[in-house]
């Protein structure tokens, strides 16, 4: 029997691997570990995911947050190494573009284990941002690349992954199992009275928090939408909440707590609209038939442009309001598939075993 290592730490890992975990029960082949470095620490952005999603309680926790991205990197390098040496898998499972991902990877390929990399080939092209230093290293000490896109396909064969021994393969987006499998299970955020009709946004990404101009700018045509548009709903993270007072900015929209899962797919399902910094938030928005104003200059998912459910506007206060009063009320279709029908956990599991 395999073993296979699965290394997750932040919000939307804990749903891509509720839904592969789930796909690696039905199969004898593979006993799973799953180690949890702790990148995502608040109870509402860790542990409810585990209630919620019926995800076996990790069989190692590290307790890794906060500090730089070096300084996070490396603690959990060290410490992921020894649970390696420790449980000495198969192969090593990451998701995404976090340090926890880049850590797992790299302590893996440090000890000749092969990576699996669930999300593979996404690319922003923007090295601005550590999420897409952490996804290209990470690409290049996998040798099972599991891409969710024929766009994610074609950036690793740009890169010359074709000349390299291992295996792309285009699966579709775990995100979209989620998607379809919990969606029965949505509920309303608990402690809120929502207003109707309104537009969901989501707010978290440094390069936005982080730069004072952009947050800025964002506050102020979240305030107008929701002044003249509709009701804006913000579920706001403490760390963008905390940089929002360091700024002194007047936020006057509908402001929540982080929620979870099933409140998020709620929210997805009742909106209007979504305006969001969020990579996972792009492509949920799609997967609930609602159009998507993303306040980022790039994306990975460009096939949603090419296809008009996203639209790019980056943090200039004028473009974010025009194209939420353009999109307000706009349905969506998944006339293509993009994202594969939501069965790539099985195919990933079918891809594992394969490889033994």
């Amino acid at each position: 029997m395999q073993r296979i290592f699965t290394i997750i730490g932040a919000r939307p890992q804990f749903i891509k691997a509720s839904v592969v975990s789930r796909a690696i029960k039905q199969t004898d082949d593979i006993e799973e570990i799953m180690l949890h470095t702790g990148q995502h620490f608040d109870a509402n952005m860790s542990d409810i995911f585990f209630n919620q999603l019926g995800i076996p309680r990790p069989d190692i926790q590290l307790d890794i947050h906060g500090g730089s991205h070096g300084e996070m990197t490396g603690r959990m390098l060290a410490e992921i190494e020894q649970a390696l040496l420790e449980h000495k898998p198969d192969r090593v499972l990451v998701y995404g573009d976090t340090n926890s991902t880049l850590a797992g990877a790299l302590a893996a390929a440090k000890l000749h284990i092969p990576v699996a990399h669930v999300e593979a080939g996404l690319r922003s092209f923007n090295m601005q941002m550590p999420e897409e230093i952490n996804r290209i290293l990470t690409d290049q000490i996998s040798d099972l690349l599991f891409c969710p896109t024929t766009t994610a396909v074609k950036n690793l064969e740009d890169e010359g992954f074709a000349n390299k021994p291992v295996k792309v393969m285009q699966v579709g987006d775990v995100m979209q199992d989620a998607a379809l499998l919990f969606a029965e299970k949505a509920v309303a955020p608990a402690q809120e009275t929502l207003p109707e009709n309104f537009i969901l946004a989501t707010l978290h990404r440094a390069e936005n928090t982080d730069d004072p101009d952009r947050l800025a700018n964002i506050v102020r045509a979240l305030n107008q939408i929701h002044q003249n548009e509709a009701p804006v709903v913000l579920p706001l993270h403490p760390r963008t909440r905390k940089l929002i007072a360091q700024q002194d900015l007047d936020l006057n929209v509908e402001l929540i707590d982080p929620v979870g899962y099933f409140e998020m797919v709620w929210l997805l399902d009742h909106c209007q609209l979504v305006l969001t910094d969020s990579g996972g938030v792009q492509k949920e928005a799609f997967f609930f038939g609602k159009a998507c104003v993303t306040m980022r200059d790039q994306t990975e998912w460009v096939e949603l442009v090419h296809a008009g459910a996203n639209e790019l506007v980056g943090a200039d206060q004028e473009k974010i309001v025009d194209a939420a009063a353009r999109n307000v009320g706009r349905r969506v279709k998944d006339t293509e598939q993009l994202y594969g029908g939501g069965e790539a956990s099985q195919r990933i599991v079918d891809e594992l075993v394969k490889a033994g």
